[in-house]
């Protein structure tokens, strides 16, 4: 099978009591775990967890050596399964992915994981532009509030913003539901 899976930055700052709390990261992350358990069962050999640490401690979470840094239990890794570090929003930004994926033959791509508005839209949309077709499982991704100014944009208003444009051009947007009904 040419499709790997990519979880993005499914990590404990993102959940309650997190440097960086999220909006409903569970529920995004109990889908993740749905999508994973797929693969494992479908395409065990093209699962790929990236990881963000923080290379400046400014950033203030995804610090190294810390409980926050780690994956969420929700999608830990097994053995067999590759962990790409990351530093950047992209995760194909000076990591091992791309090569990974392309010495694997894999031309498609399934995404999920946190930020929807950082991580997610920036390694969606680099995805695309080194020539994978990609899927966005939009369910199985979390955001926050986001201030700008004197407003705050919700977080689900964040989230639905950014997988709606990223819909058609960039990415097919799914449910996790579609995806494990398109795949039976």
């Amino acid at each position: 099978m040419s499709t790997a899976l990519i979880i993005v930055d499914i990590q404990n700052d993102y959940f309650p009591n997190g440097k960086m709390e999220l909006s409903n990261p569970e529920k995004a992350a109990a889908n993740a775990a749905k999508v994973l358990n797929w693969f494992r069962q479908n395409n065990k050999d093209n699962i790929f967890h990236v990881q963000h640490i923080a290379s400046d401690p400014g950033l203030g979470f995804f610090l190294p050596n810390t409980e926050g840094v780690k994956l969420n239990e929700a999608v830990l890794p097994l053995e067999n399964e590759s962990i790409i570090i990351k530093n950047f929003a992209n995760s194909f930004l000076k990591t091992q992915l791309e090569s990974k994926l392309k010495e694997k033959g894999i031309t498609n791509l399934v995404i999920t994981g946190m930020m929807t508005h950082m991580c997610i839209d920036a390694t969606v949309r680099a995805a695309v532009d080194l020539g994978f077709e990609t899927t966005l499982i939009e369910d199985a991704c979390a955001t926050r509030d986001l201030p700008y100014q004197d407003k705050v944009v919700p977080a689900d208003q964040v989230h639905y913003a950014f997988v709606s444009a990223l819909n058609g051009m960039y990415a097919n947007v799914i449910s996790t539901e579609d995806f494990l009904q398109q795949n039976n």
